[in-house]
């Protein structure tokens, strides 16, 4: 199913119609068809949430541009590309040409005048923004770019590797920043990203999210489809 690209209804948001799920590929450039593999089992979820790991911003190394590009061509989902990169600016002209729809660049990842840039790279280029939260990051950090981004992304594990923990401590900071987004910017989508499965989708929806990322849970899952549904609570 392709996603909507533009900014989700009132409906949308309230109803939690929209998960995300992590395609979790090889560092190695994986060939086109496992692509298209990969992506077929996950045909009914709405965005596809790909992670980007630099080995300096978190000590694990995965896909880059060249993967991007290839996802482009295998699929007409929504792609929203975290960038668990140092300096992030530098990169955001070669996702866009990749076809990245969204970009969420690590607040830890720059200096607030870097962050800034990356933004602004990403407006120039059409690219939908978003910024991302260690759990480490107090929620007041994202005022000074809530009523400029399309989605902040909380994280509810350490970035780096796939299938850890869900920290619940990060529930209150989701609420936070739940609020902060009702009152200045109501429009932005708040991601969580990080030990997502049926139990702690609904905890995470409860204090405020409206877009849940989900890798092991889903690609985890014998029956796929099955598991998505169960992520939207149906």
């Amino acid at each position: 199913m392709c996603p909507p690209s533009g900014p989700p209804s009132a409906d949308d948001k309230k109803g939690m119609t929209r998960y995300d799920s992590d395609c979790p590929l090889p560092s190695s450039p994986p060939t086109l068809p496992n692509l298209g593999r990969d992506v077929e089992k996950v045909k009914t979820a709405d965005w596809l949430h790909v992670d980007v790991m630099d080995g300096m911003f978190v000590s694990n190394i995965s896909i880059g541009v060249p993967v991007v590009k290839s996802l482009r061509k295998a699929t007409d989902m929504f792609l929203d590309v975290h960038l668990m990169i140092e300096k992030p600016v530098r990169y955001i002209d070669a996702f866009a040409d990749a076809g990245a729809d969204l970009l969420s660049v690590h607040l830890e990842a720059d200096m607030p005048p870097g962050i800034q840039a990356a933004l602004a790279a990403m407006e120039k280029r059409g690219v939908k923004k978003g910024i991302a939260l260690r759990p480490i990051t107090g929620a007041e950090a994202v005022l000074p770019y809530v009523k400029d981004v399309d989605l902040i992304l909380v994280m509810t594990v350490e970035p780096g590797f796939g299938g850890q923990k869900f920290m619940a401590d990060q529930l209150p900071k989701i609420a936070a920043i739940r609020r902060y987004i009702d009152q200045y910017n109501p429009d932005c989508r708040l991601e969580v990203d990080g030990g997502v499965d049926p139990v702690t989708a609904h905890q995470v929806v409860q204090a405020g999210a409206d877009t849940l990322v989900a890798g092991s849970a889903i690609y985890g899952a014998a029956d796929v489809e099955g598991a998505i549904r169960a992520l939207r609570g149906e």
